[in-house]
């Protein structure tokens, strides 16, 4: 037998997102690694050999990005990244270059050397490591070769000066990737450290993952709930927004479900578990969000492929520029190294492969602390080019909670009869439909007579007896079976009642549409959304009640899964851009999975839904989806603001520097210039994203 061993390592020193992420696709590849699970910077390896193969870890994490580092969880107090001593080097370097100047000139030089070595030592560290690994054409090497040519011509302040804003410039996009992890981070402090196992009476302390399904817990005030749990006992107000990014606290009874991660607010809690903590809504949210930073957008894969061919394209560029225009007679070699030096510098595409993937992580962490889970940055930019939806209707523009809309009484009964005769025959039944009546019986302070008997009729409705009464309860083919003549109901989903074979009436029975289904519905069109559909299973006359309320372009009614597929696969082929699938049943998984992008609610969903989709609302609400249409729009436009910017500042001081119109300062600001521009318009996600 194998013997596997588990460890947790953290990747230190990140400043690039698409090298993290390559190494750790890179570090499951290995022949002896088993199993990756990331969160965050932290990767919990299960390895065989592992003495053996975290220094495989090492070389190959290495040879992709030399600024990282693999710490094992034991050694993570050595830490490799330090904003200050980054802080400390460019003051010293600052400091070294002006006292320079009050030096006698035989030794200034020698000074602005050692500045330049202060500054720019970590830098040629990495770029050494690099080329020794194979990595050559990097960033590293780039600025290397730039800034040793400088001090070469005797252009020592240009040299200090690449070096001290490239450092610069590192600094800034290292601040930037921890704030766009940020929200993301957070979600792995959902879960409390321990949980209140009841248990003979006693309370114990366990650890959340210690907890079993049909577990009794307490859930004190001002505590975490530590797994999905439903409650048995206690009246509280809870606080959901770490979970689901509601902000608003809110009421629960016994009967309610609690998800981990929420805080319980005002009042002790008894309640049972229903799910494990590692199968609980915030381990599948943490899940979600983790997969989601190895899903590449198509804009950040062309990127990290255009950058790939581009950088040894320009070092031989600039290679040929310092040596064939001299050799030509075309000037001095001192005059066309110094051009290759400029080229070389403005080539570094760092603002490329740093600020388009960071925008789809920011984008993804922002829209995760909104309560909106998307899988990928590829899932992110299709739903920013959104042309059609299609909604399921029950429990996604719909509550899935019916209530009597109204009753229409016959043969000289009243509407008092009709909704006492119905109360009484639906007593045993847990249906919706059931409880809805009985709610309008109690809210109408009916008095039910004593239990009955009762016989449940599959597909049809109820038969219940009560002394000399035959109460019949159902839809309209009960009432032919048993040759009830009725007036049928045009409107609503009709409950038919008669007692002893007479006709009483029937009752309109609807499903609630949600407070915020119109609204969003308007906004996805003003959105530039051109077609709103539904598919539903329910009755012709319950999906054209929702979709005329709603104002939508057309519905299906009276679908199978198989059929949702099918309309799914025709309103597909007429789409001018995009199309995506909200729903929440599990019937819904097959076209989650068919559409552009499935989108499912979090919350009432079903795990089969949740499973499939491509992004969670974990709010339930419909406009959730507006705002990640909205959050999608802004990162695919801020990506392609970057994208424009980096490319074309430096093909246009490329130009100038070939033709020997530019120099190093002017290529420092290509560089590093407009990285920090390009990193500081990412940031406008995140300012978007907290005021929306």
């Amino acid at each position: 037998m194998v013997n596997q061993k588990e460890i947790v390592i953290t990747l230190k020193g990140q400043s690039c997102p698409s090298c993290h992420t390559s190494a750790v696709e890179a570090i499951g590849r290995l022949p002896r690694v088993r199993s990756v699970k990331q969160q965050g910077q932290k990767l919990t390896l299960t390895l065989e050999e592992p003495g053996h193969t975290l220094k495989e870890i090492r070389s190959v994490v290495q040879r992709i990005e030399p600024a990282l580092t693999v710490v094992k969880e034991a050694e993570e107090q050595e830490e490799e990244h330090s904003s200050l001593r980054d802080l400390v080097e460019l003051a010293a370097a600052a400091a070294l270059t002006g006292i320079a100047y009050l030096l006698p000139a035989e030794i200034r030089e020698s000074v602005w050397v050692l500045a330049y070595l202060v500054v720019g030592y970590p830098i040629i560290w990495a770029a050494l490591r690099g080329v020794r690994r194979g990595n050559v054409f990097n960033e590293n090497t780039l600025m290397s070769i730039a800034t040793f040519g400088a001090l070469i011509l005797h252009n020592h302040l240009e040299a200090i000066a690449v070096m001290f804003f490239y450092r610069i410039g590192e600094f800034i996009e290292h601040l930037a990737v921890q704030r766009s992890q940020r929200s993301i981070a957070a979600l792995s402090e959902l879960w409390p450290e321990t949980a209140n196992l009841l248990k003979d009476g006693k309370i114990q302390e366990v650890k959340p993952e210690q907890l079993q399904v049909g577990d009794l817990i307490i859930i004190k005030p001002g505590e975490r709930v530590p797994t999905d749990a439903l409650i048995l006992e206690g009246h509280s107000t809870v606080n959901t927004a770490a979970l689901t990014g509601e902000s608003l606290p809110r009421d629960v009874a016994p009967k309610d479900t609690l998800l981990s991660g929420t805080v319980n607010l005002t009042a002790a809690l008894k309640a049972q578990v229903v799910r494990p903590m590692h199968q609980s809504a915030a381990a599948k949210i943490a899940a979600l969000v983790e997969e989601a930073r190895q899903q590449k957008a198509p804009t950040e894969k062309f990127i990290t492929r255009f950058a790939r061919y581009y950088t040894p394209t320009v070092v031989a560029l600039a290679a040929l520029l310092g040596t064939v225009p001299p050799l030509l007679g075309f000037g001095t070699f001192d005059q066309w190294v110094y051009r290759s030096l400029v080229f070389l510098v403005i080539s570094c595409p760092c603002a490329l492969v740093l600020s388009i993937p960071l925008s789809f992580f920011a984008g993804i962490g922002k829209a995760a602390s909104k309560g909106i889970l998307v899988r990928g940055g590829n899932y992110l930019e299709a739903l920013a080019k959104l042309d059609t939806v299609v909604f399921d209707k029950t429990g996604t523009l719909t509550t899935g909670q019916f209530q009597v809309a109204g009753i229409q009484p016959a043969n000289g009964f009243t509407p008092e009869d009709v909704l006492r005769y119905a109360a009484m025959a639906e007593s045993f039944s847990n249906h919706p439909i059931a409880q809805s009546v009985l709610a309008a019986a109690a809210q109408e302070e009916q008095l039910l007579d004593e239990a009955i008997d009762h016989e449940e009729i599959s597909g049809m409705g109820i038969r219940a007896l009560r002394g000399s009464e035959e109460i019949l309860v159902g839809n309209l083919k009960l009432m032919e079976r048993h040759g009830i003549p009725v007036e049928t109901s045009a409107e609503n989903t009709a409950i038919y009642v008669a007692v002893n074979g007479q006709y009483v009436g029937w009752l309109g029975v609807v499903d609630t549409i949600k407070e915020d289904a119109k609204a969003a519905v308007a906004a996805l069109r003003k959105a530039g959304v051109r077609r709103v559909y539904m598919l539903t299973g329910d009755a012709f006359l319950a999906g054209r009640r929702v979709a005329e309320a709603l104002g939508l372009d057309g519905f299906y009614a009276e679908l199978l899964p198989e059929d949702k597929v099918k309309h799914l696969k025709e309103i597909l082929a007429t789409s001018q851009g995009t199309t995506a699938f909200v729903g929440d049943g599990i019937n819904d998984a097959p076209v989650l999975a068919q559409a552009d992008v499935g989108i499912a609610m979090g919350q009432g969903g079903a795990d089969a839904a949740v499973n499939t989709a491509d992004v969670v609302l974990l709010q339930d609400r419909p406009s959730q989806l507006v705002d990640a249409v909205h959050t999608a729009q802004r990162t695919r436009r801020i990506a392609l603001e970057n994208i424009t910017l980096a490319l074309g500042i430096k093909i246009l001081v490329l130009i100038l520097g070939a033709f020997g119109l530019s120099t190093l300062w002017e290529a420092i600001f290509a560089d590093v210039g407009v990285t920090v521009l390009a990193v500081l318009n990412t940031l406008r996600i995140s300012r978007y994203a907290s005021s929306s």
